[in-house]
């Protein structure tokens, strides 16, 4: 039998970040995440691959992964999925396999040939890996952007919809993240000193302060600009936020705006409860969630409100203790490069 191939790379390529990871003899010994706002062109993508080039050099295998295909620089899908083929056979060297969801691994040529099945199949491959390794669970992965909940049942994925539509269809993916989600995403309005104040309609402030304001964020997490450009401090945050209802900074004391900066949280987390009560239907109370992406904190919220075990996925996947934090926040790109090394 052929032994195993010891280093696989595994890359997630999304809309705004590129996540790359590097498996050695099956376990994930690096990570990293990029800031790729593919809306402004395949010259990011380019730049974020030259970038992280360090941690797939030498790779035995590359496993691909993608959302990116979604971006509006993209006439559709297809294009998409195409333009982000090409991309991985003219920057990455070696041999590469896609995944494609239900048709497992494929080649470049095979998986322009799927391109419905590679769209957006990111959440499935680290499904997949999950009903490997925990057997039953409702597997919630929350990135800056998007929220995934998957129902695993008898070690299986059971997903109700595949495709975005789909999926946005049967809650199984929530279109609420961590950091780049817009806070009239969350919320119409807000309460103010006893009153509820609509917002503005403006992109004038991100779930992302909202976040920094609790304390719960970690600055590496948030990797683009903030809405007006400025500094990501606490007090730029506050402003971002009084915007929103009208206000200046000044107006309300600190206490105040952590209140407002909670109710948004707090909203989004109520969307994804919704969700995910939906989504996990009969799987019986002892059944976990396996929480996965950025979003971890807000995932564990999710837990004890469902009245259900947390499990990292940090905690059940083979990586080196100094990565499994970063290698969970990018968990498609460890999931390809784990499964892809245990198929080879």
């Amino acid at each position: 039998m052929e032994k195993r191939k010891s280093i696989v790379a595994g890359f997630d390529i999304g809309g705004a970040h590129l996540k790359v990871t590097r498996a050695q003899d099956g376990r994930i010994v690096e990570a990293v995440t990029i800031a790729t706002p593919l809306w402004q062109g395949l010259q990011t993508l380019t730049s974020a691959f030259e970038e992280s080039a360090p941690i797939y050099a030498g790779a035995d295998v590359n496993a691909f992964t993608m959302t990116g295909e979604l971006a509006d620089v993209f006439p559709s899908r297809d294009a998409g999925v195409a333009a982000l083929l090409d991309e991985i056979s003219t920057r990455v060297a070696g041999e590469k396999l896609i995944y494609a969801g239900p048709s497992g691994f494929v080649g470049v040529d095979q998986a322009a040939r799927l391109s419905s099945d590679v769209a957006s199949a990111n959440w499935h491959a680290t499904a997949s890996l999950v009903a490997t390794l925990a057997g039953d669970a409702l597997f919630v992965d929350m990135g800056s952007t998007t929220t995934d909940i998957i129902a695993i049942r008898n070690g299986a994925v059971a997903n109700d919809g595949y495709t975005d539509a789909g999926r946005l269809l049967s809650g199984e993916l929530v279109y609420t993240g961590f950091t780049r989600t817009f806070l009239f995403g969350v919320a119409s309005s807000a309460p103010v000193r006893g009153r509820l104040t609509p917002l503005m309609n403006e992109y004038f402030a991100s779930i992302a302060d909202a976040h920094r304001i609790l304390g719960v964020l970690d600055e590496k997490d948030d990797r683009h600009a903030s809405a007006d450009g400025k500094e990501k401090t606490v007090d730029g945050s506050i402003a971002r936020l009084a915007r929103m209802i009208g206000r200046d900074a000044t107006e309300l004391t600190l206490p105040e705006w952590h209140e407002i900066a909670r109710w948004f949280s707090e909203q989004q987390l109520r969307k994804i409860h919704d969700a995910a009560s939906l989504v996990a239907g009969s799987l019986a109370r002892e059944v976990p969630i396996v929480g996965a992406g950025t979003g971890r904190w807000q995932i564990r919220r999710l837990a004890e409100r469902m009245q259900r075990r947390f499990v990292d996925f940090a905690e059940i996947i083979p990586a080196d203790d100094a990565v499994r934090g970063e290698a969970s926040s990018v968990a498609p790109a460890s999931a390809v490069a784990l499964m892809a090394g245990s198929q080879l």
